[in-house]
């Protein structure tokens, strides 16, 4: 179906350099885009929602350096060897 729609002008510079950049035409974009919006409308509030499980304690151990992804390894790699 054809229809007539005002874009921004930005927003339709930056989408004809994408289509041309990927070779796909910029109505195929558009209705990609369309589609994604549409989807993320359907989807129920709570899908979207992730819940960390939490355990008590007095937080991070003595020495565990959290932001330090090698020293984690080893304090795990430690702690699997002694069980």
């Amino acid at each position: 179906m054809r229809t007539t729609i005002n874009v921004d002008d930005d927003l339709l510079k930056e989408v004809k350099g994408i289509a041309a950049q990927s070779g796909r035409s910029m109505n195929d974009l558009i209705e990609d885009a369309l589609r994604e919006s549409l989807a993320r409308r359907r989807m129920p509030a709570s899908a979207s929602k992730f819940e960390m499980p939490v355990f008590h304690g007095d937080g991070v151990m003595p020495g565990v350096d959290l932001s330090n992804s090698a020293a984690l390894l080893e304090i795990m790699d430690e702690s699997d060897a002694d069980s």
